[in-house]
C-alpha cells in the first residue's frame, strides 16, 4: 500500500525547516578552538627550534602565506599555459583606481570585488553595476589594493589542499572541501529574515545580512522550494558549510592541480579555491581558480559537521605536523625562515586592513 502523501503546504513547511547542524568545530568558541592548535603549534615550533619554520614551504609567496600575501600576486605566479583555469583577474592599487571602471567594463558585469590582502571573506563583494562598484572604492582603505575578478557562476566551489615534496616527482591533494553558500529554502509563508532566525547556522547572522541585502530584501517572502543564495561568500563566518568531499578527487583532478601548482615555481603547500560547474566536471579537473592560499590557509574539511570533534582535531594536528615536517626538510636544503618580528607585522597589517573593508555581500 502507498503512504498517504504530504500535502504540498506540509511539505513544503518540513522541508523549509530543515535547518543544517553545527560541527564539533563549530559549536566550540573560537578563542577555545584555537587553543589545542596554539599549543601544538608552539610544541612543533620548539621540537623544529622555529616558530615561523613554515614560511618556507611556499617560497613564491611573502610569509610563504601564512600572512599579509597579495592574492594578486600569488595568481600572478601561475604559468600562461594554465590561464583557462584562472578566473581574470585585475590587480587595483591606489594610483590605478581612476581607470577602475574601465577596467571593470572590459571584464563585464557582474564581477568580483576583493582585497588584496585578505582573510576569510571579508571584505569581498559581488558588484552588478558601475554604480555599485562607485560605492566599494568610496567605502575602501584608500591606501589598499583591491582585485576585480570575473564572476565565475559555478555555481559551486571547493578548495583544493595541495602539497608536495620538492624532491617528489608528483605532488597529492591531501584535502578536497565542497563550500555550501548560506541559503534559505522558502515555504510561501515566512520571509527571508524569519527563515534566518528559525536556522541555527543563520540566526547570528542576521544584522550582517540585514546590511549587506537591505531591509526590503529580507522581508521578501521565497516561493515554497524556492532556493535563495544569500552572500557571494561561502565561508562559515557568514554562515556557509563546508564538506569533506574527497570522494570527487581522481587522478584527472590531482594532475591538474599538480601541474598548475608546479607552474608556480615555488608553491609546495596550500589551498586553490576554486568554482566549478558540477562534481563530474571536477572530477575531470574543469574548473577555475579564484584564490590560491599558502600555509596559513585552513584544511577546511575538518569544518564538516558529519565529522566527530576528536576526529576533526586530529586532521587538522595532521595537517600542521605535516607542514611543519616538510618545512623542516626544506630547510635542511638551504631555506630560511621568515623572522618573528616581520611575520608579526604582516599579520598586524592584514589584521587592521581588515577592520577597514566594507561588509561583503
Amino acid at each position: 500500500m502507498m503512504k498517504p502523501q504530504r500535502s504540498t503546504n506540509d511539505a513544503c513547511s518540513h522541508h523549509a525547516s530543515n535547518a543544517c547542524s553545527f560541527g564539533a568545530m563549530e559549536r566550540l568558541p573560537k578563542p577555545v578552538l584555537c587553543i589545542p592548535l596554539v599549543l601544538q603549534w608552539l610544541w612543533l615550533g620548539l621540537r623544529h627550534r622555529s616558530l615561523t619554520l613554515p614560511s618556507v614551504v611556499n617560497p613564491a609567496i611573502e610569509t610563504g602565506g601564512l600572512a599579509g600575501e597579495s592574492k594578486a600576486a600569488c595568481l600572478a605566479r601561475i604559468g600562461q599555459a594554465h590561464a583557462p583555469w584562472v578566473a581574470r583577474t585585475v590587480p587595483i592599487s591606489p594610483p590605478d583606481i581612476p581607470a577602475a571602471a574601465s577596467l571593470a567594463q572590459a571584464l563585464g558585469y557582474p564581477l568580483v570585488a576583493k582585497p588584496d590582502i585578505g582573510w576569510c571573506g571579508h571584505g569581498v563583494r559581488r558588484i552588478n553595476t558601475a554604480t555599485e562598484l562607485a560605492a566599494y572604492i568610496a567605502a575602501f582603505p584608500p591606501d589598499a589594493s583591491f582585485l576585480l575578478q570575473e564572476f565565475v557562476p559555478g555555481p559551486y566551489e571547493a578548495g583544493l589542499f595541495y602539497s608536495r615534496d620538492p624532491t617528489e616527482p608528483h605532488g597529492r591533494l591531501i584535502g578536497l572541501a565542497v563550500r555550501h553558500s548560506p541559503q534559505v529554502i522558502g515555504d510561501g509563508v515566512r520571509t527571508i529574515a524569519v527563515l534566518m532566525a528559525a536556522d541555527p547556522r543563520l540566526h547570528p547572522r542576521i544584522n550582517h545580512y540585514t546590511i549587506a541585502l537591505g531591509a526590503s530584501r529580507m522581508d521578501h517572502v521565497p516561493a515554497c522550494g524556492e532556493q535563495v543564495i544569500l552572500g557571494t561568500v561561502a565561508s562559515l563566518r557568514v554562515g556557509g558549510r563546508y564538506e569533506d568531499a574527497m570522494r570527487l578527487n581522481t587522478p584527472v583532478l590531482e594532475d591538474r592541480v599538480d601541474a598548475i601548482a608546479r607552474s608556480m615555481n615555488g608553491f609546495h603547500f596550500g589551498r586553490l579555491d576554486v568554482r566549478f560547474s558540477s562534481e563530474e566536471a571536477l572530477r575531470r579537473g574543469v574548473f577555475q581558480i579564484i584564490e590560491i592560499n599558502g600555509a596559513g590557509s585552513e584544511a577546511i574539511q575538518f569544518w564538516d559537521p558529519a565529522l566527530r570533534l576528536r576526529d576533526a582535531y586530529r586532521g587538522v594536528f595532521a595537517k600542521q605536523e605535516g607542514m611543519f615536517a616538510l618545512a623542516a626538510r626544506m630547510r635542511a636544503s638551504g631555506a630560511v625562515p621568515i623572522n618573528a618580528m616581520a611575520l608579526i607585522r604582516a599579520w598586524w597589517r592584514q589584521l587592521r586592513l581588515m577592520r577597514r573593508y566594507p561588509p561583503s555581500n
